[in-house]
């Protein structure tokens, strides 16, 4: 797919298909941080930008390993319970049917949270390839003593034929946290502006593989 490459400052997407004329701001309580691989370099359709420049309390952190939970999320003395990781990782437990949902929070001992006392201040989403974002998991092993967001998308991805995921039922970084906000009280509005913005991205990228055709 070819598109012009220049990168806009605000977006950081090629000029071709900027968003930032669609970009709704939506506050949330929760921040979220988003630990990128360095080598996630999929510019024109990565979505970690999108979620960054829509909402005020998400930011991107580049690396492969931080020292602890304080190193990656620019803290101090954070509590360990009232931060979550979403990672598709292998659960400590398995979850009970009778707690099983769309998005369930559990600890490290496989005890489910309640969604709406969930007592998080935020989450922490790991970015990049699926084998990348494994690696980012396996080099943080703090990352093991945050309670899990497990995750069943509600819907497949909005990529389609665009990007192949490796599982039909995996979903892009905005996608996923499009779907667990709402989950932990954050407004639905939050899901419908990051499905928009990714939909409009898509558009705009197929529009300019066109032109450029």
């Amino acid at each position: 797919m070819t598109v012009e490459t220049l990168p806009c400052p605000d977006c950081g997407k090629p000029a071709g298909v900027c968003i930032c004329d669609r970009v709704e701001k939506i506050a949330t309580k929760l921040r979220v941080v988003i630990l990128q691989h360095p080598q996630e370099d999929d510019a024109l359709l990565g979505t970690a930008k999108l979620v960054e420049v829509t909402l005020p309390k998400a930011e991107i952190r580049v690396g492969l390993s931080w020292a602890s939970l304080d190193h990656a999320i620019g803290s101090k003395d954070a509590n360990r319970e009232r931060w979550a990781v979403l990672a598709a990782a292998k659960l400590p437990a398995p979850i009970p049917d009778s707690a099983r949902g769309a998005v369930v929070v559990i600890d490290r001992k496989g005890r489910v949270r309640d969604l709406k006392r969930h007592g998080l201040e935020g989450i922490i989403v790991l970015d990049g390839t699926w084998s990348q974002a494994k690696t980012l998991w396996w080099r943080n092993a703090w990352l093991l003593k945050l309670p899990l967001i497990v995750l069943t998308p509600r819907e497949p991805s909005i990529y389609g034929r665009l990007r192949k995921e490796p599982r039909k039922e995996w979903v892009s970084t905005l996608e996923a946290i499009g779907d667990v906000l709402p989950a932990l009280g954050e407004p639905e509005t939050v899901r419908g502006s990051l499905r928009r913005l990714l939909r409009t991205l898509l558009q705009r990228a197929r529009d300019q593989a066109s032109i450029a055709s």
